[in-house]
């Protein structure tokens, strides 16, 4: 097993379905598969079909091509044995072979680009309620022994298919196959399927049968399971004959699972195989698609989708650049370091952020994944995000329709963790994230010089301060003291370390932590600046804009002053929080670079240089800044483990990769004649070689050799290294 390679590859389709796996093709987690279908776009992801098992007959000989992990510890058949080569440009592309024979495989997953107008089916069922982030431990099922056959099961190709309502979405995932050989072959095609919440494993039930409508060059397929029935979808292909043949595959092993502390083990269905005979140069392709058969598939039907992907990406510049108006940016972006310059990296990096950029069908809108394959459009995330991923592009009218979005949703002067998801009601768990929305409204409006966008959001930046000013939920406030942002609700978790444990935070910090109130300081620039500039168009509130232009100055400056609290000259650093009752913790977190990287700063030269010092010794990492001083009692360097082993080390020392872009400012804003003191190497490896080849890991161990970890490709971290460029 020892070139077994597991790292990973990732497909999306801008609706918040995936397809994801390994370079072996072995499957490791519980979200490897090939179709898994976002069926109310991005939530209620479905696993549909998992794989195909693939075996190749050449001069009466049989080369098993699939890799897979079994229960009792065995890897068969070692098809990962048989590959010569895997390439991951232009699309995840292997290629098997031995003496006299070679068989390559590739996938696309045709869909919707950010931007474009995505149309909207049929009304259907409203399904789940949503995915809700990293899966927690359901338990084992038992063994049920190595892989098993159960006989026919769904064979019978005049089963009527009960029809259910469903989305008419574009999800689908083209698998083309091309064989060269001196002799003729035959290709054995086993489709390995299901139809679970992409959290969820599925298990061998009596109540659970796959019905399969057998028709010329295609096969209708939906699971039953106790009178209900699940999604409808169907296999096409190009040529071969397909078998039904339906048998169910024991206790798959998900050796990532297995590490994480959760629920290992599988059970998946195959409902038939496919026989092809292929003679030397010929060319395969078959396509997964929820819904029924529209239109006969063809060959050329790969390459088209292939170029389509391809074109959405030639078309991107990077760089800030003005309206069709002719107003430009005062604004300067950062000098990229030399290893950005490369213009496949810049292709790279464009690529791997669009994956992040999906249509929501609650809103009718686009919005942002945080991360693959687990996570949903976290609010703070998305906004993080967003200046990346649309204002380094050029996107502006993808950022105004995000922030507009947003804005919608602003209650009691609060942002939603996430957005709406149909009859799901969204929550408010968070102090921060209507501030990072006005921090992220400030940079567009500086970018575009939209002032149009400006005088329809004016009225929330209102609600937010009022809201804050006279108190909201969880006793979220100003101080009349000192005019610093403060909170007090007992057992909550409301900044962007939110980790709970038994309903008690791992991070503590009740009172008034340091970034937020570095937000609540840049708001008031903002929104002085904001008043001022509507000020200027004639009409009757001119004078009322001008008095709150002056209020949130004179504002400003009590904040920026009480700011200094904060300051720890001892370490030359910032306390992370200043508690209810006024202690003052210490501890050296990244909050500090976040203060200081925000587009208005309330901290001296010397101050600003002095953090940087320190946060460079103690946090920095080629990949991210440490969530705690690997010198603090309470750090921990590795985030592994069972699940509340990593909850645990979540913000006690883990890497967040997100926080590079915090730093990256920072240090510009006060060394910016100085290099910044980043070896780049390790992060461009990673991006190319490492993990999920072409994106950024979400999480890297605070200790050497800082291990890849969380969520294999992570929005925030793209979006700030394209903001590099």
């Amino acid at each position: 097993m020892g070139n077994l390679d597991t790292r990973e590859w990732l497909l999306t389709n801008g609706l918040g379905s995936f397809a994801c796996g390994t370079v072996a093709d072995a499957r490791t987690r519980i979200y490897h598969g090939w179709l898994i279908a976002a069926l109310t776009p991005p939530s209620q992801r479905t696993l549909l079909l998992s794989h195909l098992d693939a075996s190749l007959e050449v001069s009466a000989q049989v080369f098993a091509l699939s890799t897979n992990f079994w229960g009792g510890g065995t890897v068969e058949p070692t098809g990962y044995e048989l590959l010569q080569s895997f390439e991951i440009e232009p699309v995840p592309t292997w290629v098997w072979g031995a003496d006299n024979w070679q068989l390559s495989r590739q996938l696309v997953m045709p869909g919707e680009g950010a931007g474009t107008s995505w149309e909207q089916g049929d009304k259907g069922d409203k399904g789940d309620k949503g995915d809700k982030g990293d899966k927690g431990d359901k338990g084992d099922k038992g063994d049920k022994g190595d892989k098993g056959d159960k006989g026919d099961k769904g064979g019978n190709t005049n089963y009527q298919l009960p029809i259910t309502n469903y989305q008419s979405f574009n999800h689908r995932i083209l698998i083309q196959y091309q064989y060269q050989g001196q002799e003729t072959a035959i290709l054995r095609l086993r489709p390995v399927i299901a139809d679970r919440k992409f959290h969820d494993s599925q298990r061998e039930d009596e109540d659970l049968q796959f019905s399969q409508l057998v028709a010329e060059s295609s096969v209708c397929l939906q699971a039953v399971k106790s009178g209900r029935v699940g999604t409808l979808w169907h296999l096409h292909w190009t040529q071969g004959e397909y078998q039904p043949n339906g048998v169910w595959y024991w206790n798959y092993l998900l050796p990532e699972e297995t590490k994480r502390g959760l629920s290992d083990r599988e059970d998946l269905y195959s409902p038939g195989y496919f026989t092809i005979n292929l003679k030397p140069g010929t060319t395969v392709t078959l396509e997964a698609k929820v819904g029924l058969p529209e239109s006969p598939l063809t060959d050329d039907d790969f390459e088209k989708a292939i170029e389509s992907q391809n074109s959405k990406f030639k078309s991107q510049k990077t760089g800030v650049r003005s309206q069709e108006s002719g107003a430009r940016s005062n604004f300067s972006p950062p000098v990229p370091p030399a290893h950005f310059s490369d213009s496949r990296l810049s292709q790279l990096l464009l690529k791997a952020g669009e994956q992040f950029i999906v249509y929501r069908q609650s809103v009718a809108g686009a919005t942002i994944i945080a991360g693959y394959p687990w996570l949903e459009d976290f609010s703070r995330d998305a906004l993080i995000a967003l200046p990346g991923l649309t204002l380094s592009t050029g996107r502006y009218d993808l950022a105004k329709e995000l922030l507009g979005t947003f804005g919608k949703y602003c209650c009691c002067g609060l942002m939603p963790d996430c957005l709406s998801d149909g009859d799901r009601e969204p929550t408010y768990h968070n102090v921060d994230v209507s501030l990072w929305w006005i921090e992220t409204l400030g940079l567009y409006l500086e970018a575009s010089q939209d002032w149009d966008f400006l005088a329809t959001q004016y009225p929330i930046v209102q609600q937010i301060y009022k809201a804050f000013t006279t108190g909201t939920k969880y006793n979220i406030q100003v101080d009349v003291a000192d005019e610093l942002v403060i909170w007090d609700a007992a057992d909550a978790a409301l900044t962007w370390m939110d980790v709970k444990i038994d309903g008690q935070p791992v991070t503590p910090r009740q009172g008034k932590p340091i970034e937020v109130n570095a937000l609540w300081y840049s708001a008031l620039c903002w929104a002085s600046l904001w008043a001022e500039r509507l000020s200027l168009t004639p009409g009757e509130n001119v004078e009322r804009l001008s008095n709150q232009a002056r209020r949130y100055t004179q504002q400003a400056h009590k904040v920026k002053t009480s700011l200094q609290k904060f300051w720890n000259p001892t370490l030359g650093y910032l306390y992370d929080a200043i508690a209810l009752d006024d202690r003052l913790n210490n501890q050296i977190r990244p909050n500090a670079v976040l203060a200081l990287s925000l587009r208005h700063c309330a901290f001296s030269e010397t101050q600003g240089q002095r953090i940087l010092q320190l946060a460079t010794r103690s946090l920095l990492t080629p990949y991210g800044l440490r969530s705690l001083a690997p010198s603090d009692p309470e750090y921990i360097g590795s985030y592994a483990g069972a699940p509340h082993q990593r909850d645990r080390a979540a913000h006690q020392g883990t890497v967040w990769s997100w926080l590079i872009g915090a730093y990256v400012r920072a240090w510009q804003r006060f060394y910016p004649t100085q290099p910044l003191p980043i070896d780049w190497q390790p992060m461009l490896v990673h991006l190319q070689h490492q993990a999920c080849l072409g994106s950024i890991s979400e999480l890297f161990d605070g200790d050497l050799p800082h291990t890849p970890r969380g969520a294999i490709a992570k929005a925030g971290a793209v979006a700030e290294l394209i903001r590099l460029l």
